[in-house]
């Protein structure tokens, strides 16, 4: 497996995971399937060329894209300190083989060569006890769990937990 930073060329792949991620997992993410469907591959590329994030990719051996997470910096001087992994995603056939761990990590180790950046934040669905798990095992610590965060379209609510790991 090869863990690396996404460009342009991988619009696709991403493209693809991307809305697999949204479709079979709504509740999980703050976007929504019908909201990024229709995107264009451009828009996928100006998204994996951003300056202030970080998309990382897992492949398989065939150089297939199996996890994807982003590491985004924040940009206002008051919270420069601080930066956010979002967007994490493994597809189904590839879970429990440790991809999710080594994405985490290279958002962590990546994260921590960065200039300025003390912390990093994340957000989890309460019910998702092992992306949670995995979470802890890397050292990040809950401060807060906020009801009602997303509302699916079936009225259906999803608490999510906030997390943080100090690097600094």
């Amino acid at each position: 497996m090869e863990i690396r930073i996404l460009n342009s060329l991988d619009a696709p792949e991403y493209r693809n995971i991307r809305l697999e991620s949204l479709k079979k997992h709504p509740e999980s993410f703050g976007t929504s399937y019908e909201e990024e469907k229709d995107l264009s591959i451009e828009n996928f590329k100006d998204k994996l060329s951003s300056p202030d994030s970080f998309m990382f990719g897992a492949f398989h051996d065939n150089d297939e894209l199996i996890g994807i997470v982003t590491l985004k910096k924040e940009r206002l001087i008051k919270l420069r300190h601080r930066a956010n992994i979002v967007a994490m995603y493994v597809s189904p056939v590839s879970r429990n083989l440790g991809v999710g761990r080594k994405l985490i990590s290279t958002c962590i180790e990546k994260a921590k060569a960065l200039e300025h950046i003390e912390q990093i934040y994340l957000t989890v669905v309460t019910t998702n006890d092992a992306a949670k798990n995995l979470y802890l095992s890397l050292g990040f610590k809950s401060f807060s769990v906020e009801g009602r965060a997303l509302k699916l379209n079936n009225n259906t609510y999803i608490d999510e937990e906030h997390m943080v790991l100090f690097i600094r």
